[in-house]
């Protein structure tokens, strides 16, 4: 899988791509991200990518120009099943859409800033726009670390456990039971004696109980009735 992330502020998404998940899954050649800054693509001396919104307005616009040129150069070099904007407005993405990107080959993603992009870009480029939250950031590039993260780390491969991505909290509507590790007793807290069993079929049914404790306590919103 490859991922190409389109942005003005590409610097901001050095740390995230150069360590952990995200650079183990580079060195083993199963996915690459790459990050284009957009002002290569804009015009005139100061490489410009925004204007003035038609009809007034506070805030500027991201232009079509140098967006698409951007997607077109990429589009030109290798196939793209889906091209992503990270915008406030955009579906909120959950764990059944990283599941479903991870199955995906590659995709561009574009990285809102201002006051977004130009609706024309997101009514005839744009395949799929994802929010990350009811809140607003200064740009899209941090949603863009988050579900880059979120879907490669599912690919095959990525993680050491590959059943641990199986077991996160969202793969099956229901959030992660409570874990434990050593000590036994840590200032008079016991780990819960089932886990200490050896019981596996007794276990699963101890995890399966408090996932859905916890996801009713916690999130009832995800059981749905």
């Amino acid at each position: 899988m490859r991922i190409d992330i389109i942005s003005v502020m590409p610097e901001l998404l050095e740390g995230p791509f150069s360590h952990s998940i995200l650079k183990r899954a580079a060195d083993k050649g199963i996915a690459e991200v790459h990050v284009h800054q957009l002002r290569e693509f804009g015009a005139g001396k100061h490489q410009q990518v925004d204007d003035y919104q038609y009809g007034g307005g506070a805030g500027m616009v991201m232009q079509c120009e140098p967006i698409v040129a951007c997607i077109e150069k990429l589009q030109s070099e290798r196939d793209y099943e889906a091209v992503l904007y990270m915008t406030p407005d955009g579906k909120r993405f959950d764990q059944r859409d990283a599941n479903a990107l991870s199955l995906m080959g590659n995709m561009i993603m574009i990285c809102g800033h201002y006051k977004g992009i130009d609706q024309r870009i997101r009514d005839h480029w744009v395949t799929h726009e994802f929010s990350i939250g009811d809140y607003v950031l200064s740009g899209g590039e941090l949603a863009a670390a988050v579900i880059t993260d979120s879907i490669i780390r599912l690919i095959p491969g990525v993680l050491n456990d590959e059943t641990s991505a199986l077991t996160d909290s969202f793969q099956d509507d229901l959030l992660a039971p409570p874990v434990y590790t050593r000590p036994e007793e840590f200032r008079g807290h016991r780990v819960p004696e089932i886990l200490l069993s050896g019981n596996t079929k007794a276990i699963d049914l101890w995890r399966e109980e408090q996932a859905y404790k916890r996801t009713k306590e916690r999130r009832p919103d995800l059981l749905g009735d």
